[in-house]
């Protein structure tokens, strides 16, 4: 950028010397000097008429004065400079796949294509390769931000625990529930046939719905609630925000759990747990213990001779040789060869598509039968499955962003005051 503004200034200079008795134009002009970058007089010409524009389309807001305007602008752009000359020093580059797709999002979350987009903003005035730019320096300054703000914020582990054990990080930790809900309403002031009525419905739409019958659709016939037309759907909640008959619930329930009839004051409920998340969910981890034998084609080796050798290897562990022996001596997989094979405990997602198909497929202690992926030919032992319970690391991980997140805007402030404050700054308007 800075190259590129040094080129533009020489070639104004040459070709105004060409001609000693032409007239000088001045095509731009260097505005403010901020260590070793400028900032030139178009791009805060610019910058004004872009907030100006944005003032003109909200009512009722009173534009600052001129100078007021400037005044911020130029404080912006220098702090911007400041960042975006340290994205450079740390090689910070942002592809053209990046931008593409955040220019495709932006697009989206405002309900046009791409093309749109781009007559848009032609519209406002703003060229592509300017809107291209303006993200790509956003992203770059975000980039430093985040690699400041990592080593700057410190939070402990006392930190956490503390936060965990207040009733606001008890609510901001707990876990949400999406229900479904029917209520079978009772009249003003009922009377007891009112009541045994009214039950004796909810009680055989229960049994429908046990039956297999379809929540949403019986509770759009059925309910008397508000969220009826929606086929009870009462969003996404945690237990503070649910009416208490139902937060005393929730909790031990699973999935497509159904629960009913409920009475309260307004009548009977019927309630399903469509959805759950949060800790006790995303924290427990599904996880296998495998081992395998791996035979590679080579050069000396075929891709049918591998393909051989691996199904006679099965057959010799089949026929009771050693599982561990036959892949310390045959496995070219280097990882496992020297443990018999064993891969550990992993969760779901680390092997390729076909290991994680095969081993999925696979009763405990079965030897598969042999099967080809990307690394070569294998077969395989499933030795264990277990769900591991990490809920409270991941409450844990929940709360240090919370307080990393609530620290950010303050020490970012602090940290943007110092690089002003150290860097050369030659104000030139």
């Amino acid at each position: 950028m800075t190259i590129y503004r040094n080129l533009v200034l020489i070639l104004t200079l040459v070709l105004a010397s060409m001609n000693s008795q032409a007239a000088l134009v001045l095509i731009d002009r260097i505005a403010v000097v901020v260590d070793q970058d400028v900032i030139m007089q178009s791009e805060i010409d610019e910058r004004i008429r872009a907030i100006k524009a944005q003032f003109a389309a909200q009512p009722n807001t009173r534009v600052p004065p001129d100078d007021v305007l400037q005044n911020q602008v130029v404080e912006r752009l220098i702090i911007e400079s400041l960042q975006l000359q340290m994205a450079d020093r740390a090689g910070i580059r942002i592809s053209d796949a990046e931008l593409n797709e955040a220019l495709a999002s932006i697009a989206a979350q405002n309900n046009m294509s791409l093309d749109q987009f781009r007559i848009a903003l032609a519209n406002d005035g703003m060229s592509w390769a300017a809107m291209r730019e303006q993200v790509r320096r956003e992203f770059a300054i975000s980039r430093v931000q985040q690699g400041v703000m990592r080593r700057r914020i410190q939070v402990s582990e006392q930190e956490v625990k503390n936060f965990l054990a207040s009733d606001l990080g008890e609510s901001l930790t707990a876990d949400q529930y999406r229900l479904g809900h029917i209520l079978l309403a009772l009249p003003d002031n009922p009377g007891a046939e009112d009541i045994k009525r009214v039950r004796s419905r909810a009680e055989t739409i229960h049994q429908q719905l046990l039956d297999g019958e379809d929540f949403a659709s019986l509770a759009i016939e059925y309910s008397s609630d508000q969220n009826a037309l929606s086929g009870g759907d009462m969003g996404w909640r945690k237990p503070g925000q649910l009416p208490s008959i139902f937060s005393d619930l929730v909790e031990d329930m699973e999935v497509d759990d159904i629960r009913g009839p409920i009475k309260s004051g307004r009548g009977f409920h019927l309630i399903k747990l469509v959805e759950k998340r949060g800790a006790t969910t995303e924290g427990q981890i599904a996880q296998t213990r495998v081992r395998h034998v791996l035979v590679q084609p080579n050069e000396i080796r075929s891709d049918r001779e591998a393909e051989d050798l691996a199904k006679t290897l099965r057959e010799e562990v089949i026929n009771g040789r050693e599982f561990e022996e036959v892949a310390k001596l045959y496995s070219d997989d280097p990882g496992s060869a020297l443990s018999g094979g064993d891969l550990g405990w992993t969760r779901q997602g680390v092997f390729v598509p076909e290991f994680e198909q095969m081993m999925k497929d696979s009763d405990l202690g079965e030897i598969s039968e042999v099967f080809k992926s990307s690394h070569g030919y294998h077969f395989l032992e499933v030795t264990g499955r277990r769900v591991e319970d990490f809920s409270e690391r991941f409450k844990m991980g929940q709360a240090e962003n919370y307080l990393r997140n609530q620290k950010f805007d303050e020490e970012l402030d602090s940290w943007l005051r110092e690089i002003r404050d150290e860097a050369f700054v030659e104000i030139k308007i």
